[in-house]
């Protein structure tokens, strides 16, 4: 999480917004190859029916998933049983929970996917479908919701580079490698499906990562919002600990009446 992986997302961005802006086509020329491949009852983008293709797009979202449930259950434990300390670093569980919801979950699925009308290439009609393709930067789409730009899938597997951030340092190059192989094997995925078009996964993955690093950043690296993991500890019991005596309380005074 340093400034040459901010420089390189910048990078990436400036470009890639560049090329598929000026030349919206260029997301058509990608897509129409994979449009051309079809099953025996000529179904096109026919990788989207291939069954190691789906298993491995599923298996992609469980890898995120898996590795955001240790905070989730550690953070829910800690609500449940304020007074028990918690079983993971509470630094860890602010920033893997707060980047899945930001990223994947708020940004990708609600703001954009449902507000941002581009539609999927298997539904364009230079494919067959009946809505109009339009460029990345053009909200003004036919879709109606759950849209192209960007994906969900790819903002999800791209969003290993939070867990990888956290890695041994002796592990970490490796753990970011892995991450970026995991999102960038997603977004092949995406777009061979006909699901996305190239600039809404290379978008997905920019998003993500900025996120990441800005989260990153508030809480292990700026001295004026910095964290520690006994501030979050407390902070949490504080939160917790009201509700946690008044249902104590409620039931052991039940108990007592008896």
């Amino acid at each position: 999480m340093n400034r040459i992986g901010l420089v390189v997302a910048f990078a990436i961005a400036i470009g890639a917004g560049l090329a598929f802006g000026l030349y919206p086509e260029l997301d058509l020329h990608v897509a129409r190859y994979f449009h051309a491949f079809e099953d025996p009852v000529h179904n096109a983008f026919a990788f989207r029916l291939y069954p190691p293709f789906m298993l491995a797009r599923n298996i992609g979202v469980w890898i995120s998933a898996l590795l955001v449930a240790p905070a989730a259950a550690a953070l829910a434990i800690k609500l449940i049983l304020p007074r028990r300390k918690l079983l993971m670093s509470g630094r860890a569980i602010v920033f893997l929970i707060a980047t899945m919801v930001l990223a994947p979950g708020l940004l990708a699925n609600v703001l954009l996917k449902d507000h941002w009308g581009r539609p999927r290439p298997i539904d364009v009609t230079q494919f067959g479908g009946g809505e109009h393709f339009v460029a990345w930067w053009d909200p003004r789409g036919d879709c109606p919701g759950n849209c192209a730009f960007v994906s969900g899938d790819v903002a999800g597997a791209f969003w290993t580079i939070a867990p990888a951030a956290l890695a041994p340092p002796q592990w970490r190059v490796i753990a970011y490698g892995v991450a970026l192989a995991l999102g960038t094997g997603m977004a092949a995925l995406r777009v061979m499906a006909g699901g996305h078009f190239p600039s809404d996964v290379i978008f997905a993955g920019v998003f993500t990562f900025l996120i990441v690093w800005i989260v990153y950043a508030l809480i292990y690296r700026w001295p004026r919002t910095r964290l520690s993991d006994d501030e979050v500890e407390r902070a949490l019991e504080r939160m917790a600990l009201p509700s946690h005596d008044f249902i104590v309380g409620l039931f052991g005074g039940s108990r007592k009446e008896k």
